[in-house]
């Protein structure tokens, strides 16, 4: 494959290749749409962003922190509750977009701190680990501040 200075950002087959795909910058991602995702059964987006986006068959969750839905506020302070709350949220977005917590392909994790992750891990492991069903990938990192002040946030990447 190769770039022409004019066109660095498209790319063209010079040669063919047995079972190889062939792009066209003309048919490179024709046909992706972004569908917002909403449901009133997960807490509003608080900025400008979207509680999630369908495209293909992926769902693309905003991060959600531990609000409850009725009264956007942020539930008990520990990590069980919050981490339970958050799951619910998704849970509740993942379903609207018409996937499920088991389609779970990838999840993102943030702790405001690290000793948490015990007990972060073991709500994790029902929501997303149960028995018979192979985790997603997951990344977890240790932020300094979290929206409100909370815990944890979690975003998720899910098929559908």
């Amino acid at each position: 494959m190769q770039r022409t200075p004019e066109t660095p950002h498209q790319i063209f087959e010079t040669r063919p290749i047995a079972g190889a795909v062939q792009f066209r910058s003309s048919h490179y991602n024709q046909g992706m749409s972004k569908k917002v995702v909403a449901t009133s059964s997960a807490p509003a987006a608080i900025g400008p962003y979207s509680q999630a986006i369908r495209t293909g068959n992926l769902v693309f969750t905003a991060g959600q922190i531990a609000l409850d839905p009725a009264t956007q506020h942020v539930v008990a302070s520990g990590i069980a509750e919050q981490t339970t709350r958050v799951l619910e949220n998704l849970k509740a977005i993942l379903e609207a977009a018409g996937s499920s917590l088991g389609q779970v392909v990838k999840a993102t994790v943030f702790l405001k701190d690290f000793n948490d992750f015990a007990t972060m891990n073991g709500v994790y492991d029902e929501y997303l680990a149960p028995e018979g069903v192979a985790p997603p990938a997951r990344t977890t990192v240790e932020v300094s501040r979290l929206p409100k002040d909370v815990l944890i946030e979690i975003e998720l990447v899910a098929e559908v």
